[in-house]
């Protein structure tokens, strides 16, 4: 590849391109019409998302020496349906009303019932069509990876690293919602949530993947460049996904402002706020935090909470701490330049982003 064609931009055209395909392959137009609200959500679903997973993948791959072929960008791919399955869900358990600014799944799949007149409940049909369609997608996840057409060897290498990544996720969903149950949380609570819902799964892993596929089998250099540099990257990646869920634009997030205070969300910049909080300030985010009726007062409330607590800037400190480390640890790693490269990109768009 030349330069241009390593961009991420073209990176991401080559992964939509076998999202496209392959998902037409499953479930095609001109089948029985009933499937095709579950195509049309997938399909709109898909469109959106950063790409981020498969890149981190394609350049552990071209890191350890793989070389460019459809099969490496289809195998990458996979992990966007990874992706959609676990946002589905996570939008049913979190009861969110829009995703990439259009409506979550269970809530287009509601109104579908509304609108046709069927009988029954229809929040509880659009919840119970939405975890099918997650479903779906986990499924279609694996079969992706498995019919990739890269190497049968390559594909066995990297399976154990795959499973691990799907037990994580799922084990990481559990964490967050045990995490609201408990109603309080530490510093050390809100990072292994952090890094079991989101950073291995976002950077750790695929990365660890990509090498995998490459090598067969990881040297102990690869091992240390997924921790060394891709835990903490994924780490930062996910408190900056929890800044941006209390202060994100919702014309850029897709989602209205402040939802994750709404769904009460456990994060670093709760813990970070609650231990640095006067008693008075420490009961009005409990009394808001977690209140589905938060109005937009008592969001700039506790975003005045959370920023007047130094919260916020302690929080942007820690995202630039991680990322400094990992840039460290890839800078020991035996890459290529190009791989290098790429991966420092990768590292400052994942952190530094506002959607």
């Amino acid at each position: 590849m030349t330069s241009d064609a390593a961009s991420m931009d073209v990176l991401r055209t080559r992964v939509e391109r076998a999202l496209g395909a392959f998902v037409e392959r499953q479930l095609p137009a001109s089948g029985d019409p009933d499937f095709q609200p579950l195509r049309t959500a997938a399909e709109d679903l898909l469109a959106g998302g950063k790409r981020l997973r498969p890149a981190f993948c394609y350049w552990g791959w071209r890191g350890a020496g793989g070389a460019d072929g459809p099969g490496i960008f289809t195998a990458a791919a996979s992990l966007e349906l990874l992706q959609a399955s676990a946002l589905v869900h996570d939008d049913v358990m979190d009861k969110s009303d829009l995703r990439r600014g259009m409506p979550a799944a269970h809530r287009r799949f509601e109104a579908l019932h509304e609108k046709e007149g069927w009988h029954g409940s229809a929040p509880q049909f659009g919840e119970g069509a939405a975890i099918l369609l997650g479903n779906l997608l986990l499924i279609w996840s694996g079969e992706m990876w498995r019919t990739s057409g890269l190497p049968r060897e390559s594909l066995e290498a990297a399976q154990p690293v795959h499973d691990h990544m799907r037990t994580e996720l799922m084990c990481g969903q559990y964490l967050d919602l045990l995490e609201q149950a408990h109603g309080e949380n530490t510093f050390d609570s809100a990072l292994r949530v952090a890094l079991y819902k989101s950073g291995k799964y976002s950077v750790e892993q695929p990365l660890r993947l990509g090498l995998a596929l490459a090598a067969r089998e990881l040297a102990p250099w690869m091992d240390e460049l997924c921790t060394g540099y891709g835990r903490r990257v994924g780490i930062a990646f996910q408190l900056r996904d929890d800044i941006l869920g209390v202060f994100g634009d919702p014309a850029q997030t897709g989602k209205p402002a402040g939802d994750d205070l709404r769904e009460g969300k456990r994060t670093m910049l709760v813990a970070r706020t609650l231990a640095a909080a006067s008693p008075g300030e420490a009961a009005t985010v409990r009394r808001l935090l977690g209140d589905p009726g938060l109005d937009e007062d008592g969001v700039t409330t506790l975003r005045g909470v959370i920023e007047g607590t130094g919260a916020l800037s302690a929080c942007e400190d820690l995202i630039g701490d991680y990322l400094g480390e990992a840039l460290d640890a890839l800078g020991r790693a035996p890459v290529t330049e190009e791989a290098r490269a790429a991966l420092k990109d990768l590292a400052i768009a994942a952190t530094s982003r506002t959607t």
